[in-house]
């Protein structure tokens, strides 16, 4: 480790304040033994008596003990692990972004996560692993080392994986389009704020499916925009309630956040009648849209416009593995220029390696063989997930059963929504990790919705889960049910709390 000397004279005084920095700082840390005087002195090119007497300095003021024959140690004191002492622990908002995130942004309270030292979550949005994945994944790592150059990444993405994902989201989205369409991204998060950098102006309006998204949301927020909730039924976004004015509508049409539903031929229909009569542009997240459970093939909204105002997203994190943040744009050819440079901003190009990996499993028809078991396997969970919701909860749990995706939304009537925070509070204690709906609206709910997710719970988890489920959550249904309510009634927490 260095210690560094600031020049203010003598220099056994300038050793003794570095050192003393060192441990401050938290360099030096509590009980770690300092550099031997001699590495010191090669070091620094000072003599070793210099030496010496900064550290005979530093143990009479209490710094460092000295063990015969060890060397010195830095002392358990107050002086110890000062870090950052003489800094403004909170400062104002340096912006208005700044204002804005503080206000919306929480990474220790991030909605879907998994908490420390749980055994059984209905995580959302978390990929299946497939193990026989493996191999291929490090043959085509293997193969990809020695072609990939010692230069920074192309900004649109790697050639072969666009080409490659134009033919793959052909046959399996219906969208028509080449390799030059294509613009390649670290996930759905950086595709949206790519399409806010090249769209967007702090207090444009933009049109935001309620209940909806909340990390793009967040996002949306974040850079000045004016979230318009627009509800949500059972045919998706209820597009006669867009107002007038909209810059921007963000919608997940093939599978709805969270609610699972599809949007409908006569509201897409409506919606892409908007988006060309207003000027407005569409940022179509195809939200697990390859998870094609059950029912014939959707076709993307994308795939029906023919005026060029949807912006496609798609991503491999969710569909393939979450912690190679790959995605991708199916650009407007009028806005492509604007979203390259917005991506140029970011970070250059996304990692080479992992893209030409993934082409060649595009390539050699491993994906595709990959997501027809996904999609057999989020059938087998998904199926067991129901089963238990109707023979645990029967009509007091209302659900859908979803055509794609890794999770389904049940909602509990006779319950308020407030009644969550004491389920995934109960949960916790029992081992189980719980999510509720709350977070995608920007209007709280009325009643208790729960997202839960099967993609990452294999069957026998998923029933040892619901067991759990209804230890906790059949003391709140008996108490709202012996307080005389019914399923079109909400009964408040305080109704429920002994």
């Amino acid at each position: 480790m260095d210690i560094f000397l600031d020049g203010e004279g003598a220099i056994y005084q300038q050793l003794v304040r570095g050192l003393k920095n060192a441990i401050a700082s938290g360099r030096l840390a509590e009980g770690e033994r300092l550099p031997p005087s001699r590495d010191l002195c090669r070091q620094l090119g000072i003599s070793r008596t210099t030496v010496v007497a900064a550290y005979e300095l530093l143990r009479a003021e209490g710094y460092t003990n000295t063990v015969t024959g060890s060397g010195s140690f830095v002392a358990k004191s107050r002086f110890a692990k000062d870090r950052g002492s003489h800094l403004q622990s909170a400062i104002p908002p340096q912006n208005e972004r700044s204002r804005i995130a503080r206000s919306v942004f929480d990474l220790k309270n991030m909605p879907g996560r998994r908490p420390d030292g749980i055994r059984h979550a209905f995580e959302y949005g978390q990929p299946i692993r497939n193990k026989n994945m493996d191999a291929l994944w490090a043959k085509e790592i293997r193969k990809a080392i020695p072609r990939a150059a010692n230069r920074y990444p192309r900004v649109q993405g790697n050639p072969e994986l666009r080409s490659a994902l134009a033919h793959h989201i052909e046959r399996s989205r219906g969208i028509v389009c080449d390799a030059d369409d294509i613009l390649i991204v670290a996930g759905v998060q950086q595709a949206i704020q790519v399409c806010i950098q090249a769209l967007l102006n702090a207090g444009d309006s933009v049109a935001f499916e309620e209940p909806g998204y909340f990390s793009a949301r967040k996002l949306f927020q974040i850079a000045g925009a004016r979230i318009v909730p627009v509800p949500v039924d059972r045919d998706g976004m209820v597009v006669d309630e867009i107002p007038p004015g909209v810059q921007l509508i963000y919608t997940t049409p093939s599978h709805q956040f969270p609610t699972g539903t599809v949007l409908s031929e006569a509201r897409r229909t409506a919606l892409l009648d908007y988006a060309q009569r207003s000027g407005a542009w569409v940022i179509e997240d195809d939200y697990d849209g390859e998870f094609r459970i059950n029912g014939p093939a959707l076709l993307s909204l994308h795939a029906s416009d023919r005026n060029g105002r949807t912006i496609y997203v798609g991503t491999l994190s969710k569909s393939f593995s979450a912690g190679i943040r790959l995605g991708y744009i199916v650009a407007p050819p009028a806005l492509q220029q604007d979203l390259l440079a917005a991506k140029w901003t970011l970070d250059f190009g996304s990692p080479t390696l992992e893209q030409m990996a993934l082409a060649g499993l595009i390539q050699s028809g491993a994906y595709a063989r990959h997501l027809r078991w996904v999609s057999e396997e989020l059938l087998s969970r998904r199926t067991a997930l129901a089963s238990e919701l109707m023979a645990r909860f029967g009509t007091t749990a209302s659900f859908a059963l979803p055509r794609s995706g890794m999770h389904l939304l049940a909602t509990f009537k006779s319950l308020g929504a407030d009644a969550g925070a004491m389920l995934v509070r109960r949960g916790h204690q029992e081992g189980l990790a719980l999510y509720t709906v709350d977070p995608c609206y920007v209007q709280p709910p009325e009643a208790l919705g729960l997202i839960l997710g099967f993609s990452s719970m294999s069957v026998p988890d998923i029933r040892e889960g619901m067991a759990i489920l209804e230890r906790v959550l059949s003391p709140l249904l008996q108490q709202a049910e012996h307080n005389g309510t019914n399923s079109a009634n909400v009964v408040p927490l305080k109704r429920l709390v002994k």
